[in-house]
């Protein structure tokens, strides 16, 4: 058995998932918009551009994800992608690269439980905790 995450876009999923690979050492490793699938004509010109199915590399996790009609998105709420980072360094830059035009939930701090925690949603509407968690 298997877990994968599976997240809608709004529109903008190609988007996020190349930030996702340019920044975060992602690798995109199948994306296919609507207007590639058979019999593309039947398919309305405003969603040929848009993300039928994607999948991403991320870490040791692989993302699924799809756009979907604006007036069914919605951001994540009440799930996260939970990001643990190797150092304090990474995660800094991580959550600058993240909240840069996205909203903080909780800002980047040391916590009796990590040496920097933060949460966010992204301006994509992903929802992030980012850690670099204490050793042992």
């Amino acid at each position: 058995m298997k877990l994968h995450t599976y997240l809608n876009y709004g529109g903008n999923c190609a988007e996020a998932f190349r930030f996702y690979e340019q920044h975060l050492g992602g690798k995109i490793t199948a994306m296919m918009t609507h207007g590639e699938q058979p019999g593309p004509a039947q398919v309305p010109p405003e969603w040929r551009d848009k993300v039928m199915f994607a999948r991403m590399t991320l870490g040791q996790t692989e993302l699924m994800a799809v756009d979907v009609p604006a007036d069914r998105f919605q951001p994540m709420r009440s799930a996260y992608l939970y990001l643990s980072l190797d150092s304090t360094e990474e995660a800094e830059r991580i959550h600058a690269l993240l909240a840069d035009g996205g909203q903080i939930f909780m800002p980047m701090a040391e916590t009796f439980f990590a040496l920097r925690f933060s949460m966010l949603r992204d301006r994509f509407g992903t929802s992030w905790m980012i850690i670099k968690e204490r050793g042992a």
